[in-house]
């Protein structure tokens, strides 16, 4: 490997001073390596090109963010756990010195995670953004239920009315889909999830859709609405707005150096509130 990257939650007073240590560390080893804070998305974007590996230092969402950011150029991350769950992480913060040397080497495996592509109606024109959680169409900060009018490839489901639906995929599937009843999928898989939030009328139950379906959410509402990507990026929607959400051409590579059937033993560490 010729250039690194690495991303670290300014947030985590310990994810600032690891990326320090590991600047130093591969500077050693003659590898180029760039730093920067996980939420300057514009900063990363600049340093991308020719970036072998990214390091990422915080939790789940500073994973979120390197896979939006990484995932068009296919860029492999590395996800070091120094937040709560660390769902989509593979090492400690204390394992990172001693295990970074054994991908520079070339060692472990690309998990390969399904993400989604969602097509926003903003004023200035439609905009694409990519997530590997989730896709959220909800209720603004008014206390009073939407509803969404939802169909796959053309063809109606329900209309819901509640406090939104969430579009997941197998990644997003342990986060806020599973808070809101809906079911976890292995983390391979490339089904999407629909899930109504606190759903008052129409369809109580999670869907789980092809990975082919292109999923169309009409907002109908007398008040504020909004899109959440990820749970980090947010937009306003006005009622009669479509957001369409299918699987992304992209994929988030995420390096590993456990065994494969790694997942179910640490899903239910995490569930059990055990941590790593």
């Amino acid at each position: 490997m010729k250039k690194i990257g690495i991303l670290f939650n300014s947030r985590i007073a310990a994810a600032g001073d690891l990326a320090l240590e590991l600047q130093k560390a591969l500077g050693k080893s003659k590898i180029k390596v760039w730093s920067c804070v996980a939420y300057d998305e514009a900063m990363t974007e600049a340093m991308l090109e020719g970036t072998d590996m990214i390091i990422s230092l915080g939790g789940d969402g500073t994973v979120l963010r390197a896979a939006r950011l990484a995932a068009p150029q296919s860029i492999p991350i590395l996800c070091v756990n120094l937040g709560n769950l660390g769902f989509t992480t593979e090492l400690t913060g204390q394992e990172a010195q001693s295990q970074v040397p054994r991908f520079l080497a070339g060692e472990g495996w690309v998990d390969e995670r399904a993400m989604l592509q969602a097509e926003l109606p903003l004023k200035g024109g439609p905009l694409t953004i990519h997530a590997l959680n989730d896709v959220v169409v909800g209720r603004g900060s008014v206390m009073r239920v939407i509803r969404v009018k939802a169909s796959t490839s053309g063809q109606p489901i329900t209309t819901y009315k509640g406090d939104g639906v969430i579009v997941a995929t197998a990644t997003g599937s342990t986060g806020y889909s599973l808070a809101a009843g809906g079911p976890i999928l292995f983390p391979n898989a490339r089904e999407i999830i629909l899930t109504p939030i606190s759903s008052h009328l129409g369809l109580a139950a999670a869907l789980v859709l092809s990975g082919e379906s292109i999923i169309e959410l009409e907002v109908q509402t007398t008040h504020e609405a909004r899109v959440s990507i990820d749970g980090q990026i947010e937009f306003p929607l006005n009622s009669g707005d479509v957001v369409r959400v299918r699987r992304s051409p992209y994929t988030a590579r995420l390096l590993r150096i456990q065994p494969r059937p790694f997942f179910h033993e640490t899903l239910l560490k995490r569930l059990s509130g055990k941590g790593g």
